[in-house]
């Protein structure tokens, strides 16, 4: 008697790396500013270095806050967690203690990789195990969710994006495929790795055998070297990176080889038509991808520069869950009118869930992060203004509460407000406006500002006023004040 074939179970993160071991020892895993590991070594040293993990408190399903620089150690360091059934929770390796300690509030990790964090089991960069530790195999473990990176949040404080799925390739796997990686490929990590996009797309490489090449930060000249140097095929972009590529001398840009180059995968922030196009003309439109998603992922939209054409300006249509465009009364406006974004993920699925913060839902699990747009009659989604005050700045998501408390907590300043103001090569500028109760001076600003945000959140630049900026309800009118600086 037969029955019905059931599906063969999911493959955990450290069985296929150990596979992909066995496969090719020999082949390069990853390569960074310093040093090249093959998939051998990788595989034996995050043995090793999860062993001493686990001799530190890393527990099944716990959380691990790794804090370290972009570079094979931060690779170890996930592996290790991994190999363990931990969820990796990476963030900046120059956070500054007030952040990292409201994120590790909201963790509660069982260690912290990279980083000080106050009544909390920490080792620092560059941490070695214990050599006697055996490099063997461990028993397999899955962790409930493969990663939890952090994001700022409207309220001024941070949240963790757990990840809804588990640590097994299947899933990562079949996403790299689909967007145009080949296994035993030759990936370019152009991004920080603390970041959803160049997390999750080098992680996908990672497990389809692809040799990584990390760049320890994004360098323009130092990027098209690489790409020539090492046949690199798939390259991450955010269009900040694309646009200091492009504003390069022509005899530099040119004088590269890229013809091992199948992808460039662009997403974190709009691109303009005129760069997009430039690089379609330049590379081939076969070549130039575009993503639009949340780190949340509960719907994805995919476009080739063959579509964009046809579409120019869209960032594709939905590739995983839905989406549709609702007006403030949260009923569905007629194609080519423009509300807001409203995604819903494929239907038995929970894609992730926020620690600290509550998702904007509605009843029938439509979900919105807070951007506007409208679709064309094909169903091709375009991008508008964002509907809450978030700024994107060279890709990253920056949130003004959180830099406003961190001005506010200033002794002299009364009250501020943080805006974004058009930039060539950010896409948005961060421009604090102050008004201090008793005089401070921009360099003391950011001397305090230092010890409390990450450096990308710093103010590019600061204006002082002389009327206070929030009403008595502490409410700010931060599209009137960025209106005016505009106007």
């Amino acid at each position: 008697m037969s029955g019905t074939p059931t599906a063969p179970p999911p493959t955990p993160f450290a069985a296929t790396l150990a596979e992909l071991a066995a496969a090719d020892p020999h082949r390069l895993a990853i390569t960074d500013g310093e040093r090249t590991i093959t998939r051998a070594e990788l595989d034996a040293h995050t043995n090793r270095l999860a062993r001493a993990y686990e001799r530190l408190g890393v527990t099944q399903d716990s959380f691990v806050t790794i804090g370290l620089p972009n570079g094979i150690e931060w690779f170890e360091a996930t592996i290790a967690v991994w190999k363990l059934g931990a969820t990796p929770a990476p963030v900046s390796a120059k956070l500054p203690p007030i952040e990292l300690d409201a994120i590790v509030e909201l963790a509660n990790p069982s260690l912290v990789v990279g980083l000080e964090a106050a009544d909390r089991t920490c080792v620092p960069a560059g941490y070695e195990p214990d050599p006697e530790l055996s490099d063997a195999p461990l028993p397999i473990k899955i962790a409930a969710a493969w990663k939890a990176p952090t994001s700022g949040g409207s309220t001024g404080r941070p949240k963790l994006i757990v990840a809804g799925g588990p640590s097994v390739t299947e899933g990562v796997s079949l996403t790299a495929l689909a967007f145009g990686m080949t296994p035993d490929g030759v990936h370019l990590a152009s991004g920080p790795l603390y970041h959803n996009g160049p997390l999750s797309f080098s992680v996908a490489a990672l497990f389809t055998g692809s040799h990584i090449i990390v760049m320890e930060r994004f360098d323009a000249t130092r990027a098209l070297a690489l790409i020539e140097e090492y046949r690199v095929d798939w390259m991450y972009a955010v269009p900040t990176m694309m646009q200091r590529i492009w504003k390069l001398p022509e005899e530099d840009r040119l004088r590269h080889d890229l013809s091992s180059l199948n992808v460039v995968f662009h997403l974190a922030a709009p691109c303009p038509d005129w760069l997009k196009r430039a690089w379609i003309e330049w590379l081939g439109s076969e070549k130039i991808w575009e993503l639009y998603a949340g780190t949340e992922a509960q719907s994805v939209t995919l476009i080739k520069g063959d579509e964009w054409l046809k579409h120019p300006g869209s960032v594709g249509r939905p590739i995983i869950g839905e989406m549709r465009i609702l007006d403030a009364e949260g009923q569905e406006l007629p194609r080519g009118q423009q509300g807001e974004v409203f995604m819903r993920a494929p239907e038995g699925t929970t894609t992730y869930r926020y620690i600290g913060a509550d998702a904007r839902a509605l009843d029938d699990g439509w979900e919105s992060l807070g951007d506007m747009g409208w679709m064309d009659e094909d169903g091709y989604l375009y991008l508008g203004d964002r509907s809450v005050d978030m700024i994107l700045a060279g890709g990253a998501n920056v949130y003004p509460a959180e830099i406003e408390a961190a001005l506010d907590a200033h002794p002299n300043v009364g009250s501020s407000c943080v805006i974004g103001l058009p930039d060539d090569d950010l896409g948005n500028r961060i421009h604090a406006i102050v008004q201090p109760d008793a005089p401070v001076t921009e360099a003391e600003l950011r001397e305090h500002l230092a010890d409390r945000l990450v450096r990308y959140k710093v103010p590019r630049s600061f204006e002082f006023v002389d009327e206070p900026l929030r009403d008595d309800a502490g409410k700010v009118r931060r599209s009137a004040l960025r209106a005016a600086r505009l106007g």
